[in-house]
């Protein structure tokens, strides 16, 4: 059986492929530097990327311990907002209402606690908010 000249072509390249490829293992070895340590990149303190490891970057400065903050700085007024609306449902019997906010198309639940004894479905009246179990509360409330 013989091996024909195209299968020969193909031998001597598979040869040629092998021997350049040992050839450029045994530069690698000599001149010590491989292909991993060109891979390998360094994040700074900015996020930037760059070649050298973060122990021998130039440090910034040094940040002191009193210059942290860890809470949420508090507002020097708590500003009271006074809300305008109507009664839109109110159950005598049972002491709740709604008011729907002119400003918006909000509607706040009240209890009648919060509310003037003469109060009425359709009364315009003033109110302010408070967070309640289930959602935001009128509270204050006074007629206008």
């Amino acid at each position: 059986m013989a091996i024909s000249s195209n299968k020969r072509e193909n031998e001597k390249k598979r040869q040629q492929k092998k021997l350049d490829k040992q050839k450029r293992k045994e530069e690698k070895k000599i001149t010590g530097k491989s292909d991993f340590d060109d891979m390998i990149a360094y994040v700074d303190a900015h996020g930037n990327i760059t070649s050298t490891p973060p122990e021998l970057q130039d440090k910034e400065e040094d940040i002191e311990q009193e210059d942290i903050i860890i809470s949420i700085p508090k507002k020097d007024k708590e500003e009271i907002l006074v809300l305008k609306g109507r009664v839109e449902h109110f159950n005598e019997a049972k002491g709740f209402g709604f008011i729907k906010d002119l400003a918006s198309v909000n509607k706040y639940f009240f209890h009648i606690s919060m509310a003037p004894e003469n109060i009425a479905e359709g009364n315009i009246v003033t109110f302010t908010l408070e967070k309640g179990n289930r959602g935001m509360n009128a509270v204050n409330i006074e007629l206008v």
